[in-house]
């Protein structure tokens, strides 16, 4: 919604914009409170979004401070009328994207505020997605929105080049979409998802246009239709997390393993190869439990992977596939060389490792992983495994 109105007023009302919608989700919070949820909600917020852009224009004080001081003499007033149409809705939000990662902004700036304003992120989830502090986040969006004020930008189509230049921040700006919703470490329910219904929805219309169905937009797209493909069973009843060994396959949605194979046939076409080609592929032999030797060819694409982009996430999964290769001892060794003290997954994956061979150890880290975890659901699990490996050991 906010995509629209930016684009018929302009992103230097984007605060605007924003004051626009929030007032329509507070109008909603009180009239279904009230009279109930509509038939429609979707519409029912379109439409009053609509009326409320059109009575900001209205009020002379708003247009004298906001808008004719920057018009042209032979210029007329912007005309209000515009519909939230689904392709005017996905043209806007994607062109919004491209628009926000103007190469006038840092890298990080530019996926910060298109997190923010495209995806609703809250500034602790955008912190969580860069692996950094909440301040860091707040000083790269007010630098970011600054930006924005002062300079003239336009939502309008881009050039080849423009586009070119930009997509890659797009991408990862969806890749960060899609991975908060596949594992939230902010929100309650570990798995969200809208979100990775929404970023696949936005990789798809990428790959359908020919300036950005790039092979790199193929392999993310064939990478969260794998990984979307085990949703369904990576919780149990209660909304616990169900880890990989013990899912049941059955559950997997095999449509979406064969839209992920489609896809990545695609993006095989070439020469060139990202880290979403590489994720991808690690993301392929997990839908395959019963493929003959695949935890050797998953270590190596991790070996692959972390050579081209190094992160904690990918170095702790790599010690887990060394895990599945070499064996728990081996992988003991190589995670505790990685002395990321202060992160849940690190303490996580040392207690599942020293199970088997020394569970006061592994209910120590354990315990580290639940003070260091803030997502309620994923307290529960890792209390769980304290509990039952307590039990297991006499208390």
């Amino acid at each position: 919604m906010i995509a629209v109105l930016c684009r018929h007023f302009g992103l230097k009302h984007i605060e605007i914009a924003e004051d626009i919608i929030g007032d329509t989700f507070l109008k909603a919070s009180e009239h279904w409170a009230a009279n109930g949820v509509p038939e429609n909600p979707a519409a029912w917020l379109y439409t009053v979004a609509r009326n409320n852009a059109k009575d900001h224009l209205k009020r002379v004080t708003l247009f004298e401070t906001k808008i004719a001081g920057n018009l042209k003499p032979d210029e007329a007033a912007p005309e209000p009328g515009f519909e939230f149409a689904g392709e005017h809705i996905s043209d806007s939000q994607l062109a919004m994207i491209f628009a926000v990662c103007d190469p006038g902004n840092s890298t990080e700036s530019q996926i910060c505020l298109a997190l923010q304003i495209l995806c609703g992120f809250k500034v602790e989830e955008i912190a969580n997605a860069f692996l950094t502090n909440i301040e860091t986040i707040k000083k790269r969006l007010q630098r970011a929105r600054t930006s924005l004020r002062n300079s003239h930008f336009q939502i309008k189509a881009l050039s080849g080049p423009d586009i070119s230049q930009r997509l890659d921040r797009v991408l990862k700006t969806l890749y960060l979409l899609f991975n908060e919703g596949y594992f939230s470490k902010t929100n309650d329910h570990l798995i969200r998802n809208e979100l990775c219904a929404e970023a696949i929805r936005l990789t798809l219309v990428l790959t359908e246009n020919p300036l950005t169905g790039t092979v790199q937009t193929k392999a993310l797209l064939a990478l969260m239709c794998y990984q979307s493909s085990r949703l369904d069973a990576r919780t149990g009843n209660s909304g616990e997390i169900v880890l990989f060994d013990e899912q049941d396959p059955t559950l997997w949605d095999k449509d979406l393993i064969e839209k992920g194979n489609y896809y990545f046939v695609l993006a095989c076409q070439g020469n060139q190869a990202s880290k979403y080609h590489i994720e991808a592929g690690i993301a392929y032999w997990h839908t395959n439990p019963a493929a003959v030797n695949k935890w050797p060819h998953i270590l190596q694409l991790y070996n692959q992977l972390i050579l081209i982009e190094y992160s904690p996430v990918t170095a702790l999964n790599r010690a887990f596939a060394i895990s599945k290769v070499y064996g728990h001892e081996k992988a003991i060794m190589e995670t505790a060389k990685l002395k990321l003290t202060g992160n849940d997954q690190y303490h996580k994956l040392l207690g599942f490792l020293y199970e088997t061979t020394d569970p006061g150890e592994a209910i120590g880290h354990y315990r580290k992983a639940v003070q260091l975890t803030r997502a309620k659901a994923a307290k529960r699990v890792l209390e769980k495994k304290i509990e039952q490996l307590e039990n297991k050991n006499g208390g």
